[in-house]
């Protein structure tokens, strides 16, 4: 190497190499630990969450983890139920955005799509038009509705003609696992087919669609879904 080529490369490690790397560490960082965000490929959380949606993931929501790694520092609260989080898959490993049904200690039922948590069957009412943007019922005959969990009511959906499990007997959740379900309910590979959830499984609460394409009509914006919080 020549000495005229060292000075090039020393001179572009000062000046921009080494600052890009600085910048690159810095964002993954941030993104390994504190906030993230998704694209969505899959309609499991329909109607609240639909295909080409890209939602924000807050990682802080109920811990502090070192970036990279799946270590705690400090951890100051549990996944709620009714919130969305986002979770590793006990089946396959794959990142899965679901909804908190169940928490430890609770007993889960589903008789006929109707959620019976701790013996009490979950309330069903008509959708307030707010809970959904931009989602038309199809010919297939999908029924939505507001599920309230804790008296929060969330958008769910159902297909009567899809062949999927609508009824289960009894789970006791045990300490330091989750129960969770897809809003759309006939739709969704959740612990009704993977089981129940550790808590070290879990890594952050989507709280909003930061963005959103329509990938049945050539990926244009779904304007009307940006910067909209979940709920």
């Amino acid at each position: 190497m020549s000495e005229a080529q060292e000075r090039w490369i020393k001179r572009a490690w000062r000046e921009w190499i080494r600052s890009a790397l600085v910048i690159i560490v810095a964002v993954t960082a941030f993104r390994s630990a504190v906030a993230d965000w998704n694209d969505v490929p899959t309609g499991s959380m329909k109607p609240t969450i639909l295909e080409g949606d890209r939602i924000v993931v807050n990682k802080l929501a109920y811990d502090l983890k070192i970036p990279y790694t799946h270590w705690r520092i400090a951890t100051w609260g549990d996944p709620a139920r009714g919130d969305i989080v986002v979770l590793t898959s006990p089946a396959d490993g794959k990142r899965l955005v679901k909804r908190v049904v169940g928490l430890p200690g609770d007993t889960i039922a589903m008789d006929h799509n109707r959620l019976i948590v701790n013996g009490e069957p979950v309330a069903y009412s008509s959708l307030d038009p707010s809970l959904v943007t931009e989602f038309q019922v199809d010919d297939a005959g999908r029924v939505l509705a507001a599920e309230e969990l804790d008296g929060e009511p969330h958008a769910m959906m159902i297909t009567p003609r899809a062949r999927t499990l609508r009824s289960f007997d009894p789970i006791q959740v045990p300490d330091g696992e989750f129960f969770m379900m897809g809003d759309n309910r006939d739709e969704s590979f959740d612990s009704r087919h993977f089981g129940l959830v550790d808590r070290e499984q879990i890594y952050g609460q989507a709280l909003a669609v930061a963005g959103s394409v329509d990938p049945d009509r050539h990926f244009l914006p779904r304007w009307k879904r940006f910067f909209t919080g979940l709920r």
